[in-house]
């Protein structure tokens, strides 16, 4: 198996081909409704085979030394990287199971705002793909504590530093990220450097 730092190397790599894009004019516009030169779709990289597997281990290894049991956010982003952990954590002897939070409860059924073999009590890890305000994170943090589930950090695939860590804080006692948003930009601009060389 490649080394921690050898798997981030060739996520940043995947994310970088599939994931992120730059542009000036005209700047994108997020879901937050903010303009940026700069744009994250994370579905490319984590619904990829090799991207899946790199970030299941990746995380895996940001757990090492808890005592989390679970792993889960927010749909639509959350579910591919916690799913990933699930897979990795069982192959490699302990297992993390998966679960979903629902934006929209069911109005039928158990009515639960979260899915997956969870219950109260556990310690688990809220993921996100990218946080940008936080809002969609804080979101499934409270939905999770709703269901009595005790949140011991959150774990981002991309934290663009754009506050939503600060808004975040008050409400974990810690959170980490895969990668930021200016280590993400450091490696695109020495790329583009080299290319127009």
């Amino acid at each position: 198996m490649k080394s921690h730092e050898d798997m981030k190397k060739r996520l940043m790599e995947i994310i970088l081909e599939r994931s992120f894009q730059y542009r000036e004019n005209p700047p994108f516009i997020l879901a937050s409704g903010k303009k940026s030169n700069y744009y994250f779709n994370c579905k490319p990289t984590t619904l990829d085979p090799e991207g899946m597997n790199l970030i299941g281990h990746i995380v895996y290894d940001m757990l090492a030394g808890s005592d989390i049991t679970a792993a889960g956010g927010l749909t639509l982003g959350a579910d591919p990287i916690a799913n990933a952990v699930s897979v990795i954590s069982f192959q490699r002897g302990r297992a993390i199971t998966s679960f979903i939070v629902r934006k929209d409860v069911k109005e039928h059924g158990t009515q639960s705002a979260v899915e997956g073999n969870v219950t109260a009590g556990e310690k688990v890890a809220i993921i996100d793909d990218v946080i940008t305000t936080g809002a969609s994170t804080i979101t499934a943090i409270e939905r999770a504590r709703e269901a009595g589930l005790i949140i011991d950090r959150v774990i981002a695939l991309i934290d663009r530093e754009e506050g939503g860590r600060e808004n975040i804080a008050p409400h974990v006692p810690r959170i980490d990220a895969v990668f930021k948003r200016s280590e993400i930009m450091a490696v695109h601009t020495h790329q583009t450097i080299l290319v127009k060389k």
